[in-house]
């Protein structure tokens, strides 16, 4: 399977949009790849991490998202679930709960409930080591009209996520202690 001839389905190659998201996908699979080596006792799938890191936000085109070149309906936070539906129809449902379990560090049915959020009222967590660490990859980089990628810094993205409970900054440094260290 090649994740960019699935990516070339539904973004125009060379549009602002597929870019950005070819970009990002790029340098989230060199993150995941790098943090799935620090995990290798856990027998993490490579070849699942790459793909998954290139589709993740395959959803991002059904957004109203102009920056990213993105003129969809729907809010930036329904990328995850959207991605989901469109990698279910190709029949990649493992590839399909990556999209949905991304966003954040995982969205939970209450936080869903608690902030009134546009989504289908299940948990949004990631659960394998494999969405775990492309969730914790995709937090270092934004998608930017940029093609140079900045890396975040652990503190930046501790902030970030602080100000969505200090249990999504304490997850997210789980994830730190877990893929920032060799397990031999």
């Amino acid at each position: 399977m090649n994740p960019v001839d699935i990516i070339s389905e539904y973004y125009k190659h060379g549009s602002r949009g597929y870019e950005i998201l070819v970009t990002h996908g790029e340098d989230v699979a060199k993150k995941a790849l790098d943090a799935a080596k620090n995990v290798s006792n856990l027998n993490p799938d490579l070849d699942f991490i790459r793909n998954a890191a290139m589709l993740h936000d395959i959803g991002i085109f059904l957004t109203n998202t102009p920056k990213l070149g993105c003129t969809g309906k729907h809010p930036y936070i329904c990328h995850g679930y959207l991605g989901r539906q469109l990698l279910e129809k190709k029949g990649l449902h493992k590839l399909a709960l990556v999209c949905e379990r991304h966003v954040g560090v995982g969205i939970t049915t209450e936080d869903i409930r608690q902030y009134n959020l546009p989504l289908p009222e299940r948990n949004m967590e990631p659960v394998s080591i494999e969405e775990q660490i492309i969730c914790y990859a995709d937090k270092f980089f934004s998608k930017n009209s940029n093609s140079a990628s900045e890396e975040k810094s652990v503190e930046d993205i501790k902030l970030i996520l602080e100000q969505y409970g200090h249990d999504k900054a304490a997850k997210f440094q789980s994830w730190i202690d877990m893929f920032e260290t060799v397990h031999g």
